[in-house]
């Protein structure tokens, strides 16, 4: 099973205007310092007490800084607590902004 998804991956997601949720699960501080312009910012913490429960039709990807830790622990999280497709993105914030911004 697919876990991740290219920063090339999601571009294609985004042209084609498809129904995705991106999340980006670094800490408040973190997040106001450098993130992915439409990114929403819900830290790892909140989403692994079970607060966070998504639209069902949502396609939701997780983004940390350098994409692998925390995202790949959210979105673990997330696929096992969810009915949604999740995918964690490789790369992550900073992969992103050095490609595309």
């Amino acid at each position: 099973m697919k876990v991740a998804i290219t920063l090339a991956e999601l571009k294609q997601l985004l042209d084609k205007r498809e129904n995705i949720m991106l999340i980006d699960v670094r800490n408040k501080e973190e997040y106001f310092e450098k993130h992915i312009p439409f990114a929403g910012n819900l830290p790892i913490e909140i989403i692994e007490c079970g607060a966070f429960i998504p639209e069902p039709d949502k396609l939701i990807i997780t983004a940390c800084g350098k994409g692998g830790g925390r995202s790949e622990r959210a979105a673990n999280y997330l696929r096992e607590n969810t009915n949604n497709q999740v995918y964690f993105l490789e790369g992550g914030t900073f992969g992103w902004l050095e490609k595309y911004q």
